[in-house]
């Protein structure tokens, strides 16, 4: 199971110029450890661990000019405590420490010219992160993450809306295994498939069919690769899935639904408010 808090501060200054964002996270996360890469002692016989995490963040954000262009710059501290179910005969636990603390500066860069944030039907979003975390800043371990995600979206017809969602994640140094990149898609279970390298695309087309009722077909496919002492591993898969949208609000174009997804481990059931891809 999973239980969280978040309080958060999100201000707007300069005629929407500059965004700022003060917030705090806290959560408990119940999850199933199948190594990083291909691990076939692990992929039967996963172990199960919590992670209790209280976070802190301050971000800002910048507008270019007039353009739809933003730089940003965050900063973020957490604190982990992680506990593995430990039973006799299971496959050897990844390193990790009992208490982890992570702080690092976050800068982005992105460009947004979606109609709206919450159920686009054209323009794109496109953002590139990056993670610098060291001791230096508060942190247990040394390492990196790049973030690169590209979505766009097109009405094909007034009815029929496509969008495309293609993301990469790439991390280095000494990275945390619950940091480690993982595939995230519809169908597939969070922290399933973890790598120091994963990539992932998704399609989806909506047919709002009648007055404010809509349904959605989606497909995806994603990658993980890990280099180690034995050298390069690599897990792939393949996803899909329908749902259903009703718009619960036509001021702000936003659709809330149901979606059933298909994975290599079973289905799954998701509650959507707004896009599968919604970034504020």
């Amino acid at each position: 199971g999973t239980r969280g808090a978040f309080a958060g501060d999100m201000r707007h200054w300069l005629d929407d110029r500059l965004k700022t964002l003060i917030g705090v996270v806290q959560a408990s996360v119940n999850l199933d450890f199948y190594g990083i890469g291909s691990d076939p002692a692990l992929q039967n016989n996963p172990k199960s661990y919590n992670l209790e995490t209280t976070a802190g963040v301050v971000q800002g954000r910048y507008r270019i000019g007039s353009s739809q262009a933003w730089v940003g710059l965050g900063y973020v501290l957490a604190s982990t405590t992680i506990k593995f179910d430990i039973l006799p005969g299971l496959a050897s636990l990844p390193d990790f420490q009992s208490e982890s603390r992570v702080g690092g500066l976050v800068p982005s860069i992105s460009f947004d010219s979606r109609d709206n944030v919450f159920t686009p039907t054209s323009g794109n979003y496109l953002e590139l992160s990056g993670g610098l975390f060291s001791k230096a800043l508060g942190s247990d371990a040394d390492f990196q993450r790049v973030n690169l995600t590209a979505i766009d979206y097109r009405q094909l017809t007034h009815d029929l809306t496509l969008g495309v969602m293609g993301s990469s994640i790439l991390s280095f140094g000494d990275v945390p295994f619950y940091l480690r990149p993982f595939i995230s898609l519809r169908g597939v279970p969070a922290m399933r498939y973890q790598g120091d390298y994963t990539a992932q695309v998704e399609a989806e087309l909506r047919w709002q069919f009648w007055e404010r009722f809509s349904l959605v077909g989606f497909a995806g496919a994603g990658a993980t690769r890990n280099e180690d002492s034995q050298g390069s591993r690599e897990q792939n898969v393949t996803t899909r899935g329908v749902g259903f949208r009703y718009e619960i609000a036509r001021k702000y174009g936003l659709h809330m639904g149901i979606d059933v997804a298909y994975g290599p481990d079973g289905p799954a059931w998701y509650v959507q408010f707004g896009s599968a891809w919604m970034r504020p």
